[in-house]
């Protein structure tokens, strides 16, 4: 027996802007310096991908790439300062979840051994 934790973001109207396949997309982004590979590893469609980040910067208001457009001399994308500091933001609030979700689960677990 084990606990999962899905953790995500919402906007004001309930929709979803920011969880687990965003950070990927985003440590892809700072990885390769290009939405399209980021895409590629994730097995996710280019389109996709783009609206996943348009999404993104909508919801917070905050440019969070710096884009290149253009052929493949000037393709390519970074991440600005609210960029990375948000997939570590993002990163550490995860691991707290997790861990404390990890810790009230095993005493869970202990008292669940104990039903009869």
């Amino acid at each position: 027996m084990d606990v999962k934790i899905k953790i995500y973001f919402t906007d004001k109207d309930d929709k979803q802007f920011m969880g687990i396949g965003v950070y990927w997309l985003l440590t892809g982004i700072k990885k390769y310096g290009s939405i399209r590979k980021a895409a590629d590893e994730m097995q996710l469609s280019y389109v996709k991908a783009l609206a996943m980040l348009n999404n993104l910067e909508k919801a917070l208001k905050k440019k969070i790439l710096n884009r290149k457009r253009g052929g493949d001399s000037r393709e390519g994308a970074t991440l600005t300062a609210t960029g990375e500091k948000l997939i570590n933001l993002y990163n550490r609030y995860q691991d707290k979840v997790k861990s404390f979700a990890d810790y009230e689960f095993t005493a869970l677990k202990k008292e669940f051994e104990l039903l009869d």
